[in-house]
């Protein structure tokens, strides 16, 4: 099985416009010759990634980085409160990475300790419903207050979910998927970024969703586009030197 069709074009979103998976490959392939530029997945491997993940316990997690866009010690602070997944918009509610490094205070005037990100595909919404009626919520003991409360949903470490996704593509690479990437937990945080690009989120809504506070560190996913916009306009060069030529006599 291959990863590279000649063309191939894959829904971005369910009712939405396509993706032209050879252009995607080909837009990726020139993207990377900008080192500052994110390595991303597109969504046919990230779906081949995730089949090859061997349990719903690890599928829910790497499946949760790609829906939400999460950094990883984020996703690994999830706790099941926090996805809101019978609401009529399902979301998850996200605590800022850089907040909790703060130990937990108030935030700054005029930012959020949170973050909200709308969980639009239904599998997901249903995997994850699915996984949290099969198995059990934990609680522990908070060190300072004695008082009960929620774990979070995935008890790893960052280097247990790397471990994953190295198992998940060697056992891509046995079976002929071949992914043209490193892939680690933060791909699939670039990975969800290009995929809303890709489905046309404005930049404004994806810096929310990032949970970027400049919007200078969104920018390096809309300098990918900057390169098929170019490619798109056909602009060419060439003119016949006899019309030249004869223009310039005209207009001595």
């Amino acid at each position: 099985m291959s990863l590279h069709p000649v063309s191939l074009n894959v829904p971005v979103h369910p009712g939405g416009s396509s993706l032209d998976y050879g252009r995607a490959i080909a837009l990726r392939r020139m993207a990377m010759h900008y080192t500052e530029l994110p390595k991303y997945l597109l969504a046919p491997e990230v779906a081949a990634l995730i089949h090859y993940l061997p349990d719903w316990t690890q599928h829910g997690l790497i499946n949760t980085l790609w829906n939400t866009g999460a950094r990883i010690n984020e996703a690994l602070a999830l706790r099941r409160r926090d996805f809101r997944l019978n609401d009529t918009i399902p979301h998850v509610v996200i605590r800022t990475a850089k907040q909790r490094r703060s130990g937990g205070g108030r935030p700054a005037k005029g930012k959020s300790a949170n973050r909200v990100v709308v969980l639009s595909d239904p599998d997901f919404v249903h995997e994850m419903r699915n996984l949290f009626a099969s198995t059990k919520e934990k609680f522990g003991i908070d060190a300072l207050t004695g008082e009960k409360r929620a774990l979070p949903v995935w008890n790893v470490t960052d280097r247990t979910v790397r471990n994953w996704l190295n198992a998940a593509v060697d056992r891509a690479e046995r079976d002929g998927v071949k992914l043209s990437i490193e892939v680690s937990p933060h791909t699939l945080r670039h990975s969800f970024a290009m995929h809303l690009l890709y489905g046309h989120t404005p930049p404004k809504v994806l810096q929310a969703l990032m949970g970027h506070e400049k919007a200078e560190s969104t920018e390096v996913y809309t300098k990918v586009f900057a390169l098929d916009v170019a490619a798109s306009q056909n602009v060419t060069f060439t003119l016949p030197v006899a019309d030249a030529l004869l223009l310039l006599r005209e207009n001595r």
